[in-house]
């Protein structure tokens, strides 16, 4: 009975040997709040820089904040991250189910035959989808990096299922530097998470603008009045006087609210579309009165 626990109790260790040696790799990288704040703020800028160039524009003209970025980033991440959740939680209760299997020393031929087939199959697939994404590198081919990514995952699985078999039965040694493969593996699959991850963030910028082409009409109405002429060309604006000779005053309408950041207010034309709107931009200094509207009543609100 001694003997024989102490066994028990290495093999027992080693999930959290493992876990030890990932958390080490990511106290490397750097600390884990700063990475996430850094992947955050990059993702939703990529949301936001594809958008602004759909609509013919620089991001940088809206002047975002680092803030910005970051709650920009919320929609860019939660669908890729839930997916990411319960695949991980799925793969989880399939290798402790395969972990006893092999353990109580049931199938050692299936289970070794089958890990193989998985290895062969996964390792194939992720080479298929690398070739296919190198074939077209003008076209932006979403989610491929995430099946290139769980190719190599399943392959992976299907090798360390195999070596666990091999171990079991003692037929041979294992030689490979496991370390050094698992870095690789991990600094791999981090990459074309990251890659997948930035061509969604992307699709849904892009996605934003044709939003605003087919939805329009549901922004805030925005009436602008100026003492100066703004001479406003865009597309379904209708300029009037609203004042006096000695006090002129110049009154805009036709016109949808955008945003306001970074000290402008981005104004969409009515019947705005990507490849004829107009976004007039003005300073939000005061030197403009704009009035705000519920897009349903059409009555406009001081701004």
């Amino acid at each position: 009975m001694s003997g024989e626990e102490p066994a028990q109790d290495a093999g027992r260790g080693l999930p959290d040997t493992r876990w030890q040696r990932t958390l080490e790799v990511l106290s490397v990288i750097g600390p884990p709040l700063t990475v996430a704040t850094a992947l955050l703020v990059y993702f939703g800028w990529a949301r936001s820089d594809a958008q602004a160039k759909s609509m013919g524009l620089d991001v940088s003209l809206f002047g975002y904040s680092v803030q910005d970025f970051i709650l920009r980033s919320i929609q860019s991440l939660f669908r890729p991250l839930a997916w990411l959740a319960l695949i991980g939680l799925a793969w989880l209760m399939a290798d402790r189910a395969l972990n006893k299997v092999i353990a109580g020393g049931r199938y050692p031929r299936t289970v070794r035959h089958g890990a193989m087939v998985m290895a062969a199959a996964g390792y194939l697939f992720a080479a298929a989808m690398w070739i296919v994404t190198v074939s077209q590198p003008d076209r932006t081919l979403l989610y491929v990096p995430y099946l290139i990514a769980g190719g190599l995952l399943i392959g992976s699985w299907g090798v360390a299922l195999r070596r666990r078999t091999v171990q079991r039965t003692g037929r041979s040694p294992v030689l490979t530097p496991r370390g050094l493969e698992r870095a690789f593996m991990f600094v791999l699959v981090t990459l074309l998470l990251f890659w997948g991850t930035a061509d969604y963030a992307q699709a849904l910028g892009r996605g934003a603008a044709v939003d605003y082409q087919e939805r329009s009409a549901l922004l805030p109405t925005a009436v602008v009045y100026s003492k100066e002429r703004l001479a406003v060309s865009a597309p379904n604006v209708l300029e009037s006087a609203a004042g006096t000779t000695a006090a002129p005053l110049y009154r805009y309408s036709g016109l949808r609210l955008l945003v306001v950041s970074g000290g402008r207010i981005f104004l969409l034309n009515d019947g705005w579309t990507l490849k004829d709107g107009r976004v007039v931009v003005l300073p939000d200094n005061g030197s403009v009165r704009v009035e705000y509207g519920n897009p349903a009543s059409g009555n406009p609100a001081p701004g």
